[in-house]
């Protein structure tokens, strides 16, 4: 299903309806995806990425009907990953000696993934492919998400096709942000940016800003993912801005695993506690084992302050616990505070594991770890809440 953009540009990629994981078992895609291509039609046509390697031939079936092959006068790969170039090889065996036009880190790594030597053109920042009325621009966009990436700005219509940036897993019809329920897209724009992009925040202000001070006219945000931004594109380039500035709402998330319920009762205890000391505060109290991971790593990037409890379990903490641990420290984010509690019934090393891995990504510790023995009573119930209490004191 092939769709008009402008009437220069034409969508030819893949909506993914079903897809429920991505990047393996890495990321949760609830409510399916899209792989973007789109076909420049100028006195050059130009095809920008393709699609996952599952639709590969799908997606050179579907093309032919828009387009006879041969009249494919470039290729554009504004990254080489196999969800955006998986129908390369496919495509390539009809037109083997089509220019590829890519940044040198791409040739890398599609040579690296197809292990062919076609007719590969690297660009960086500022060249300029001529194709008639309208010109091409390339701006190198290295780790957004990965170093071979970057992003093609077609003058005329005003479109930056921004491959993984301002992208989101949404499979939708009609493919417009204007035509989508606002809330799913919002969410799905900040879960994508919370749980690839927070490692790179720091150049993603840089790379917006740079974007920016060449004063392109935009009229439209063409992702590898999800709709296309063509009412009001510079929201979503606003909200990258907000977000990668150590983003943070008022918001505590209390994240726990339990066996027999004891280290539940500490949560909910200890949000008794916040509740009472902070009535304003937004609390999510959340069973790790029971939480989609992606999901819960939203939470996580909205809170200004986490606290993780789990019991201790052959001297260390629980599978789920050091799984989410593990992912909050890949995602190095910054500005955010912590602590850690959990119930025992012999040694009780939990708490302390789970601080020294809080530690470890980079948190603030403001409390010495809360830890009970076996399932706590009225006593330890009660000092759950001041426990509480005393963190949102240490937050302040």
């Amino acid at each position: 299903m092939a769709f008009k953009v402008t009437d220069k540009v034409i969508w030819v990629g893949k909506i993914d309806w079903g897809l429920r994981r991505f990047h393996g078992d890495e990321y949760s895609t609830h409510r399916g995806s899209s792989y973007n291509a789109y076909l420049i039609r100028d006195k050059k046509n130009v095809l920008i990425d393709t699609v996952w390697l599952p639709f590969a031939k799908e997606f050179v079936d579907e093309l032919r009907k828009e387009i006879n092959l041969k009249d494919i006068d470039y290729i554009v790969m504004n990254h080489g990953e196999i969800d955006h170039s998986g129908a390369l090889s496919e495509l390539m065996k009809h037109i083997p000696d089509t220019p590829i036009y890519c940044t040198a880190n791409a040739v890398k790594s599609l040579k690296g993934h197809y292990h062919q030597d076609w007719n590969f053109v690297t660009v960086k920042t500022g060249d300029v492919l001529d194709i008639g009325e309208s010109k091409l621009t390339f701006i190198e966009a290295r780790m957004l998400h990965w170093p071979d990436t970057m992003f093609t700005y077609m003058s005329g219509e005003n479109i930056l096709f921004s491959n993984d940036a301002f992208g989101h897993h949404l499979a939708a019809d009609p493919m417009f942000n204007d035509s989508v329920d606002q809330a799913e897209l919002y969410y799905e724009s900040m879960k994508y940016y919370a749980n690839i992009l927070t490692p790179f925040s720091y150049l993603i202000s840089d790379k917006i800003e740079e974007v920016l001070s060449f004063h392109l006219p935009l009229d439209m945000i063409c992702p590898s993912h999800g709709v296309i931004w063509r009412e009001n594109p510079e929201q979503i380039i606003r909200k990258y801005l907000e977000w990668a500035n150590d983003y943070q709402e008022n918001q505590i998330t209390i994240i726990y695993d339990t066996m027999w319920n004891g280290t539940r009762r500490m949560a909910e205890y200890i949000c008794k506690g916040i509740r009472e000391a902070d009535g304003d505060v937004t609390i999510k109290l959340l069973n790790v084992a029971d939480t989609d991971k992606n999901d819960l790593i939203v939470e996580v990037f909205k809170s200004k302050a986490i606290l993780v409890g789990c019991p201790t379990i052959n001297k260390a903490i629980s599978f789920a616990t050091m799984g989410i641990l593990e992912m909050i420290r890949g995602l190095s984010f910054k500005n955010k505070k912590g602590a850690a509690f959990g119930t025992y019934g012999w040694s009780g090393e939990s708490p302390k594991i789970i601080n020294e891995e809080l530690s470890k990504a980079g948190f603030e510790i403001v409390s010495q770890p809360l830890k009970e023995i076996w399932h706590p009573g009225e006593e330890a119930l009660n000092r759950c809440k001041e426990f509480g209490r005393k963190f949102v004191e240490n937050i302040m």
